[in-house]
């Protein structure tokens, strides 16, 4: 059975989208797809080992909301990151080492309880050793929170690890004024619809302006590829076919329209999917859009099992896993088609 999308392209409904029919209605939009995203995919060193895989730091969870921060981490993994730390406060620390298993913890200098002290806190943070960072997934929301965010953009230059705005990140980017301003470390922010329009309220734009972006696509790759070269950071619109937009105005949308993906939990996955891919050195468009599109396969993958409802974000990771190995097998039959004299199809 397929199913014709807004975009204007025909995709199967099980995990394997087909090949668009069309292009998408979208000027200089690149349409996803297997081809495109296998291309993406890290290559794995047969003799490397979990240091050489990227080093990831979580910096998520609460104690109303510790499942975001465990699904950030699980997520991470499954995406390939060799090594993830989740860092916490310090109070809630005992709490979060019993649950996570192959992730380590850090404990964070509060303030108050289960109040983050800035300061001392990114002190620890900066001593950590890390080939990216994902903030924001189940925060406690709070001025501390805010100031912590807006300490680690402003540690800024292209030399500094890349990062994840998500969530409570998101909120708190909102509240600082003009804070794309000046050399800032390269980011990626997540934002669903909702989160998009504060973070625009929050620019001195009306989001009015941006016309509806939960069905109008066009209005929301208009959008995000105006956040993204005024911001100078990767914008993901989140949402039915996601839109990925780059500073330099490259745009990418992708395929899949899947409405069980509508349940909590599924945007950490793709923050922690996006910041392993950061970690193990994909630049932050290119991460971006391989994140998306895995998770999109994942949600296809979980969607063909349970229908159009029934997917908790745990079922995720496991998917994005075996959505990976599929495409870096379909990227290796190319190389290998490539190297015997054949051209790849």
């Amino acid at each position: 059975m397929t199913s014709r999308g807004r975009l204007g392209f025909t995709r199967l409904d099980g995990a394997t989208p087909a090949d668009p029919v069309a292009a998408p209605p979208i000027e200089g939009a690149e349409l996803l797809d297997d081809e495109i995203a296998s291309a993406l995919v890290p290559v794995r060193d047969k003799r490397g080992h979990k240091g050489a895989f990227g080093k990831l730091l979580v910096l998520a969870g609460s104690l109303d909301y510790a499942g975001a921060a465990l699904l950030v981490c699980r997520a991470a993994g499954r995406a390939g990151a060799g090594l993830v730390t989740l860092a916490v406060p310090e109070t809630l620390q005992p709490l979060f080492a019993a649950k996570v298993v192959e992730a380590t913890t850090m404990a964070l200098p509060e303030d108050d309880v289960e109040e983050i002290d800035p300061e001392p806190s990114l002190a620890r943070i900066l001593d950590h050793e890390h080939d990216a960072i994902v903030v924001g997934p189940g925060l406690r929301p709070g001025l501390a929170t805010a100031e912590l965010v807006r300490e680690l953009i402003d540690i800024g230059g292209q030399d500094q690890a890349p990062i994840v705005l998500d969530a409570e990140a998101l909120r708190s980017l909102a509240s600082i004024d003009a804070w794309w301003e000046g050399g800032r470390r390269p980011a990626v922010l997540t934002p669903h619809a909702g989160e998009f329009a504060r973070l625009r309220a929050g620019a001195g734009r009306d989001p009015a302006e941006d016309g509806d972006l939960a069905d109008d696509d066009a209005a929301r790759a208009a959008a995000a590829r105006d956040a993204a070269q005024t911001w100078g950071q990767v914008v993901v619109l989140k949402g039915a076919a996601t839109v990925i937009a780059s500073p330099d105005g490259e745009l990418a949308v992708a395929p899949f329209e899947n409405p069980a993906l509508a349940s909590g939990g599924t945007g950490d996955v793709l923050a922690g999917t996006i910041g392993s891919l950061l970690a193990q050195g994909l630049d932050p468009y290119a991460a971006a859009r391989l994140g998306v599109y895995l998770h999109g396969l994942a949600g296809d993958q979980v969607r063909e099992r349970f229908g159009d409802s029934g997917l908790l974000a745990s079922d995720l990771p496991e998917g994005i896993a075996l959505a990976r190995k599929r495409l870096a097998a379909a990227e290796e039959r190319r190389a290998a088609k490539g190297r015997l004299g054949f051209a790849p199809k």
